[in-house]
């Protein structure tokens, strides 16, 4: 195997790594983002009156 092609197969290598991080830790983000919002949800919903009145006008 010469030099050129055993570069290109390594900066290949290394591109495929960086970018399986990257979306890792937006797939990470994603999650703690979602798990927030369920959190709240929760949170919410220990108040069983909440939301039950609505003031209409004509």
């Amino acid at each position: 195997m010469d030099i050129a092609a055993l570069s290109t197969t390594l900066s290949q290598s290394a591109i495929m790594n960086e970018v399986g991080t990257a979306v890792m830790a937006k797939v990470m983000e994603t999650n703690n983002t979602e798990s927030v919002a369920m959190i709240r949800m929760m949170e919410q919903s220990v108040t069983p009156n909440l939301g039950g009145n609505i003031d209409v006008s004509i």
